[in-house]
């Protein structure tokens, strides 16, 4: 990428950082580097960012905290944007909050129950922002995004901010319509909770968890679950029954804990890491003819 480019980023008062290590930012502690990320302080900024990217053809990406991301070991030779400072949240009447896409999932799970709002606790130990949980419907103990987005204000391809509704977003399990539409960016969501009790909703949320430190690898770096769980059965037990827990190449390993965990366990690489996940879905395709489909996005590694 031209450093005239870098130049003109700077010009527009955005604040960057050059030639980042990815492992520092992504939950795996992997990956190569990123010649650029770029965190805009308000739409305005934005738009003027993208503008100047998609006029001189560079690559770009948004990205949240990128625990649900790989990222190949190779240079990110584009610009990754980060809303961290798409940040503010407003508690409104009737039981609504709205809320930038940099804000912190588990952040605002607390800050609900803290105002006795009922409906996020599902979201206490998703790792994300917002913006990413929106963008692919992050759910747990059978609830998700879906559940409780009531409307959504996006930026679009065509540098228009509108509102998109519940039933426009077309959630479905880990999946939405901001997913099948990247060039569509989550700048705010309006969320839609109930009435609840403080004290009810934190131990439900201090019981799960202590239920996730019982049975997920969180001593390890990983991005959570690594398959969707098949339609009637569990991804966790299909690979547990493959016999891949403890499966090993290089530095990842296949959790003991959770086979649906893939862990840097001793100074994984991505490849490592990624041929782990194929290794894992091939061989549960072979012997059990079930296609698993990856939780996880691969960035970066046509």
């Amino acid at each position: 990428m031209d450093k005239n480019i870098i130049k003109n980023i700077k010009k527009l008062n955005i604040k960057v950082d050059e030639n980042v290590e990815l492992e520092k930012i992504s939950s795996y502690k992997a990956g190569g580097k990123a010649r650029v990320i770029a965190y805009p302080n308000n739409l305005k900024e934005l738009v003027g960012l993208l503008k100047l990217l998609k006029n001189n053809d560079i690559k770009f990406k948004i990205i949240g905290n990128c625990s649900n991301l790989l990222f190949s070991d190779e240079l990110y030779d584009g610009v990754l944007i980060k809303l961290k400072d798409f940040d503010k949240v407003k508690f409104l009447s009737q039981n609504r909050v709205r809320v930038g896409a940099g804000f912190s999932l588990i952040k605002l799970s607390t800050l609900c129950a803290k105002r006795d709002l009922t409906g996020l606790e599902f979201a206490s130990g998703i790792p994300g922002t917002v913006g990413g949980a929106v963008y692919m419907n992050a759910g747990a103990y059978k609830s998700d995004m879906g559940y409780v987005v009531k409307n959504v204000k996006v930026l679009t391809d065509q540098f228009e901010v509108i509102t998109l509704t519940n039933l426009e977003l077309d959630f479905h399990y880990r999946d939405s319509f901001l997913k099948k539409h990247p060039g569509y960016i989550c700048l705010e969501a309006l969320i839609q909770l109930k009435k609840g009790k403080k004290e009810a909703i934190l131990e439900v949320m201090n019981d799960r968890r202590k239920r996730r430190i019982e049975s997920q690898p969180l001593e390890y770096p990983s991005c959570g679950s690594v398959f969707r769980n098949p339609e009637g059965d569990f991804a966790g037990r299909l690979i547990e029954e493959a016999g891949l827990k403890g499966k090993k190449i290089g530095g990842a390993m296949v959790s003991k804990k959770h086979a649906n965990f893939i862990v840097n366990y001793n100074h994984a690489t991505a490849t490592d890491i990624h041929e782990l996940i194929m290794l894992v879905h091939d061989t549960v395709l072979e012997k059990y003819n079930v296609d698993l489909k990856c939780e996880q996005e691969f960035v970066n590694w046509e």
